[in-house]
């Protein structure tokens, strides 16, 4: 390991050490995941799989459900998350003379 007085280097040294180091760093990681790539699919092989059939990589994660902002004046089973189109029952209370405030949940 070299040994750097860091104090003696200028401003532009110390960048251009930085964008080094931050350089470097990525090429290892990728070298890293590289290598335990190659095992896993040198593993799969064995099994006889390929990677790509155990690894799912078509699936999209999924949105957790939004809790809901809105609930109809009358009938607390109607509820809006204040995302997307607005439901009829929300636009019929708005003209109705209600606010959006009116039909907040706590």
């Amino acid at each position: 390991m070299a040994d750097f007085d860091l104090e003696a280097l200028s401003l532009t040294e110390l960048r251009n050490l930085h964008k080094d180091i931050a350089k470097a760093i990525t090429t290892y990681e990728d070298r890293q995941k590289a290598e335990a790539r190659a095992k896993v699919e040198a593993f799969a092989r064995e099994l006889g799989y390929s990677l790509a059939e155990l690894v799912d990589s078509d699936a999209k994660p999924k949105r957790a459900p939004v809790a809901p902002k809105y609930r109809h004046p009358e009938n607390p089973a109607l509820t809006w998350s204040g995302r997307g189109r607005k439901p009829q029952w929300f636009v019929e209370a708005l003209e109705a003379g209600k606010t959006a405030e009116d039909m907040a949940i706590g």
